[in-house]
């Protein structure tokens, strides 16, 4: 007898979550301060829900929170008064704080703040949640599992008397119904039906809710389906008229067991028959899913060269809104990270305070700066949360020398055994040898940068090195002997404030000979490029390209990952239209602006986030290219390119 598959996706809630503890809750954006709330995790890992004592019941849906971790003390004189009023002085606050971020897409998020009574408490709070959110098993529910966790909702969404109004029940199905309508079921099932009653919780279970929905919304195709089967001539189907069903569309030998599990008249159970609210209850059930739950699993091998994989990539990673005037913001680059991202864009420039603390901004297009040193914090704290495969920090470095040092030093100190910074044993940098698989980088961070010509890079760091280990702060217009070599523009030219070298292209398959020859000097400068080769262009520039370069495109896809930027004059930061990239099966490496579901976010999660492709691929970053795309033997001609999927 066939099984079903057991799809598993609860993740365990803590018993200390589950029986709750007392917090003072605050908001710094609106100044919301609630003390002495009661926060409680249920037992599916549902809801984050609290109460305080004379105030209404309130919940956030744990799919929503993105990130859990200690907080800041608050600056807000107001809410550090009110804290002192329930007997928290600040300097009692570090590490009380659990800051619990959530929101419905990367941009338009919303912090919580939980101010515990001891550090102790704040830390298992903060590791607790930490361990229950990010479960991408709970998005795939079936619809019979979604109308328990509704049904939860309402349940602690209760009044300052404890009790479910029947407001909150009529709003939850205020769409297309009258309240008539409502007040009439609720009516026919016992319940509380006044404009302003209140239902008791103990009253107000499952099954009630459920034939209330079945009431308002009831089902219609089912109960047409129903019908067709047995011929509209009983309310229930026989076990022929079940395993005719099951054979001819489902594909599934069980009748028996679906009978025992679905139906719940037990009587019709005995008698082997399975009522219209039974089926109903079946095709509603984990059991037919639109997914292929064994495909939410990892399920792809990572085990090629990375070259042969797609890679959820982010363009203008630090930008919350438009190109133009747009501002910046550390949070985008937790926030990506965490949904999966796994290559990110920071665009450096140097910083003009005394500090001299390299900056990451949309140059001279007047949007607000962040500086680097919390950008590559930020990328450490979130790297490896959701996903232990290599993360890409693709540099566009407008940076003077000096500031480019400080960079690397903070990309050593900070990251640590975390950053990629000689080739791996098992895979030189050698021509023709393949690049090292997504698990043989695990919990790895590589970094993308544009190199200088080999014989200029070397002259320029030695001279660098010297200017260091002499204790000069600032580079020098030009550290060149040589006059007939190419030279960098000073970083203090009023018209250059934002200096960028005049030469250097991104590294490619060609250079790998040059790199082992300035690997000593990369690990103290920290260029601390490894493995990357990638090839840009602009989208404007991509179906030209493709149209006439087609084969030597698609014959580099073994071997190298090609990424697609915007238009530079893309002001708004649409995201490219990436449906003819993926139909046209060009070798790619979606770059895309992350801020809202547009329809290019949505596409790029049916084909790299989504099922058939890698499951959780959308947390995991990376699939599989097409097989034709993985072979150097792989032969494509103007002749057979028309057509190509």
């Amino acid at each position: 007898m066939a099984k079903p598959y057991e799809f598993n996706w609860q993740k365990p809630v803590p018993s200390f979550m589950q029986d709750g503890a007392v917090f003072d809750r605050y908001e710094e954006e609106s100044f919301v301060f609630e003390s002495n709330c009661l926060f409680q995790v249920d037992e599916f890992g549902f809801f984050l829900s609290w109460k305080s004592e004379g105030k209404e019941g309130q919940v956030l849906e744990c799919s929503l929170i993105n990130s859990v971790r200690f907080g800041a003390v608050p600056k807000d004189p107001k809410i550090l008064t009110a804290l002192e009023a329930v007997g928290k002085s600040e300097n009692e606050l570090e590490g009380r704080i659990v800051c619990v971020c959530s929101g419905i897409d990367l941009v338009n998020i919303s912090f919580t703040f939980m101010v515990a009574e001891n550090t102790e408490v704040a830390k298992q709070w903060v590791e607790g949640l930490g361990s229950i959110i990010h479960n991408f098993r709970a998005n795939n529910v079936s619809p019979m599992t979604c109308l328990k966790k509704h049904w939860m909702k309402l349940a602690f969404l209760t009044n300052t008397n404890g009790k479910i109004p029947v407001r909150s029940i009529t709003r939850t199905f205020a769409s297309g119904k009258t309240e008539k309508v409502i007040f009439q079921a609720l009516k026919e099932l016992g319940l509380p039906s006044g404009k302003n009653d209140e239902i008791e919780p103990a009253a107000f279970t499952y099954e009630k809710f459920y034939e209330l929905t079945q009431k308002i919304c009831p089902r219609t195709d089912i109960e047409d389906l129903f019908k067709k089967i047995n011929g509209d001539k009983t309310d229930y189907l026989t076990v022929d008229q079940l395993v005719s069903f099951l054979n001819e569309h489902q594909r599934d030998p069980r009748a028996m067991q679906i009978i025992e599990t679905y139906e719940p008249d037990e009587d019709l159970k005995s008698k082997g028959l399975i009522s219209s609210d039974g089926f109903c209850r079946y095709l509603m059930s984990d059991e037919n899913a639109p997914v292929f739950l064994d495909r939410l699993e990892l399920y792809q091998e990572m085990d090629h060269p990375l070259a042969h994989y797609f890679i959820s990539s982010s363009h203008n990673t630090y930008l919350t809104g438009r190109q133009f005037g747009g501002k910046s913001s550390v949070e985008m680059y937790r926030q990506v990270l965490l949904a999966g991202c796994r290559c990110v864009e920071l665009d450096c420039w140097d910083g003009k305070g005394e500090d001299q603390e390299p900056i990451i901004t949309h140059g001279k297009a007047m949007c607000t700066d962040i500086l680097f040193k919390d950008v590559i914090q930020a990328i450490k704290e979130t790297a490896f949360v959701t996903s232990e495969y290599p993360v890409i920090l693709s540099f566009e470095n407008h940076c003077s020398k000096y500031q480019q040092y400080k960079m690397s030093k903070y990309c050593e100190d900070l990251f640590g055994d975390l950053l990629l910074k000689q080739p791996l044993e098992t895979h030189p940098l050698d021509p023709g040898k393949a690049l090292p698989s997504p698990n043989d980088l695990k919990r790895k961070i590589l970094i993308k940068n544009k190199r200088l010509k080999p014989e200029v890079e070397k002259k320029q760091l030695d001279a660098l090195k010297k200017m260091m280990e002499a204790g000069e702060t600032a580079a020098p217009v030009n550290i060149l002997e040589d006059d007939n070599e190419e030279e960098i523009e000073s970083a203090d030219q009023e018209e250059e404030a934002h200096p960028e070298y005049k030469f250097g292209s991104d590294l490619t398959v060609d250079d790998y000979s040059q790199k082992e020859a300035v690997a000593i000097s990369v690990k103290k400068v920290g260029l601390l490029l490894t493995y990357i080769s990638l090839e840009a262009f602009h989208g404007c520039k991509t179906h030209s390209v493709l149209w006439k370069h087609h084969s030597t495109y698609c014959q580099k896809s073994p071997t190298q990952d090609l990424h697609q930027i915007p238009n530079i004059y893309n002001t708004f930061l649409q995201d490219y239209k990436l449906f003819s990239i993926f139909r046209d099966s060009l070798p790619y490496s979606s770059l895309l602006t992350l801020r809202v579901a547009s329809p290019s976010i949505c596409s790029n999660k049916g084909k790299i986030g989504r099922p058939p492709s890698n499951g959780v691929v959308w947390w995991c970053g990376y699939t599989s290219k097409p097989d034709g795309l993985q072979s150097k033997s792989t032969f494509y001609s103007d002749d057979t390119w028309f057509g190509a999927v």
